[in-house]
């Protein structure tokens, strides 16, 4: 992975520090403590830190232990993400999760215990068998762990997994979105504000490296399967890239084995709106022209048909999807497809 980085710094003459880090995808709370902070060493030899930077660790209830977290954070690991999904044992068990409810609320309770004063849960609703009650039970428990920023999102059944192949039976869409909306009114009354399609979270506990997806920032992707988007030179070089997503063949670092994509001019503009327009506090054309190169105008005549269509609304240097286009956001973006 240090490899990888080493790569990625030369081939694109990074230099910029790093806001933020997530260790995520898989189970990375599997690692050692050890073997995290040789990592993280690594990559500060490399890259500098931000004074303030976040470093968020993704971790299964199931892989806990006292001494190991106590390590995480004495590392400077300074957030967690817990994957909940639910604390009902039968629907975790449906859901061919490993760890308990028991589990999932211990793990918060040593978070809180070694020291972490950020930490996030991750939860699904529209789950198989599952009802309001289920939801209600799992947003409430979770408010009395807690944390300071809730994941909170529909299951999806994704290409290529059991449940896409063998689909279960969910809940009605109106079950759905009625869970949902009753979920929301339990978040906002304990202070945790969306901000987000899928996120929630306490006054100043947003998770910024998600934010900075979501406002068309720069990352880097290291690790197998790793993604990033990076900004040569807007607009004409503006890239994705992807590696390779097999351990083994990963692993021959020597092969640059790797996918860079040129995000086309043609497709910025959704590119751009497909990840702002998840945040609720909308998005300003001066971000537009900066973040991609292009003049207001590429937007036009489909922003100004959002807006006729209250899908969007100006608000100050704003534009913020009204309640309809929020609930119906696919709509606004099939507006931008090229």
């Amino acid at each position: 992975m240090l490899a990888d980085l080493a790569r990625d710094i030369a081939r694109y003459q990074i230099t910029r520090p790093l806001e933020t880090i997530f260790i995520g995808g898989g189970t990375p709370s599997l690692f050692s403590a050890r073997a995290l902070d040789d990592l993280l060493r690594g990559i500060q030899t490399q890259l500098p830190f931000s004074e303030n930077i976040e470093i968020t660790l993704e971790a299964n209830p199931g892989t806990f232990e006292f001494e190991k977290f106590a390590d995480f954070h004495a590392i400077g690991i300074n957030r967690l993400s817990i994957g909940v999904q639910t604390f009902d044992d039968h629907i975790l068990s449906l859901l061919g999760r490993v760890h308990s409810g028991k589990e999932a609320i211990r793990a918060a309770e040593m978070a809180h215990k070694v020291g972490f004063e950020n930490f996030n849960l991750d939860f699904m609703f529209g789950l198989p068998q599952s009802n309001l009650t289920h939801s209600e039970r799992d947003i409430l428990t979770a408010m009395a762990l807690e944390p300071t920023h809730l994941s909170f999102y529909q299951l999806t059944l994704e290409p290529n997994t059991y449940f896409h192949r063998y689909p279960p039976k969910l809940p009605s869409d109106d079950l759905i979105f009625q869970t949902q909306q009753h979920c929301q009114q339990i978040l906002a009354a304990h202070h945790f504000k969306q901000y987000e399609v899928s996120a929630y979270s306490l006054r100043g506990k947003q998770c910024r490296h998600n934010v900075n997806y979501w406002q068309f920032g720069d990352y880097l992707g290291i690790g197998a399967g790793g993604h990033g988007k990076l900004s040569l030179a807007r607009p004409n070089d503006i890239i994705r890239t992807q590696k390779n997503k097999h351990p083994d063949r990963y692993q021959q670092i020597s092969s640059h084995e790797f996918i860079e994509e040129t995000i086309s001019q043609t497709d910025l503009p959704l590119e751009f709106l497909m990840n702002h327009l998840r945040l609720k506090h909308g998005f300003s054309l001066a971000h537009y022209e900066m973040a991609t190169g292009l003049n207001a105008s590429t937007l036009e005549p489909q922003l100004s048909d959002c807006v006729h269509e209250k899908l969007l609304v100006k608000s100050d240097d704003l534009f913020v999807c009204t309640d309809v286009g929020w609930n119906f956001l696919d709509s606004i973006l099939q507006k931008f497809v090229a």
